[in-house]
């Protein structure tokens, strides 16, 4: 059997690294990715929610409201 350098053992005939310190940063998982952008796209459209962008007021509803009906008689 080949030496194993340090830091790695056999298992079943195959060299593998030692579990212990993490080597390197963890990456993150697609789902994790995916989950944060839904979570600041969902805020995003809560908090936002509220706040007119061009400051101008909504529709005004139609003529009929303004004026009664029997004025025109």
């Amino acid at each position: 059997m080949p030496k194993v350098p340090e830091g790695y053992h056999v298992v079943r005939s195959h060299v593998r690294r030692n579990p212990g310190r993490g080597g390197g940063a963890k990456r993150m998982s697609g789902w994790t990715i995916a989950g944060l952008a839904a979570g600041l796209l969902l805020w995003g459209q809560l908090s936002g929610s509220g706040e007119s962008g061009s400051g101008q007021p909504g529709p005004r509803p139609g003529a009929s409201a303004s004026a009664p009906a029997s004025a025109e008689r």
